[in-house]
């Protein structure tokens, strides 16, 4: 009887289940899945205006700017941090995508 390598046949008889295991399910994505619910639901609402005054002094039409400001930055601010959640959570979706696509071995690395 002839004599085979016998390293050589087990590798063989191994590569189909390798080849299960190396494959992986293909790497759909949507443009932006997610990313806006992570902004506060109370935020849908938007930002309610300072009350117009009740008097007619130069005193409480000062006032009333200066609480209209303060709601103008709130609405400047909230917007601000929605654009910073949506452009994380856009850069933490290509990032996964782009080590999903490094190939089997690769991820193995890390």
């Amino acid at each position: 009887m002839p004599k085979v390598p016998m390293s050589g046949l087990i590798l063989l008889c191994a590569m189909p289940a390798l080849a299960g295991c190396a494959g992986g399910p293909p790497i759909v994505t949507m443009s932006g899945a997610g990313c806006a619910a992570l902004l506060p639901s109370e935020w849908r609402s938007g930002v309610i205006a300072a009350p117009l005054p009740e008097g007619i002094t130069v005193g409480d039409w000062v006032a009333f700017a200066d609480a209209q400001t303060g709601k103008l930055d709130e609405a400047n601010g909230r917007t601000r941090d929605a654009i910073g959640i949506v452009e994380r959570c856009e850069a933490r979706d290509r990032d996964a995508v782009k080590r999903a696509r490094r190939g089997w071995l690769g991820r193995l690395v890390d």
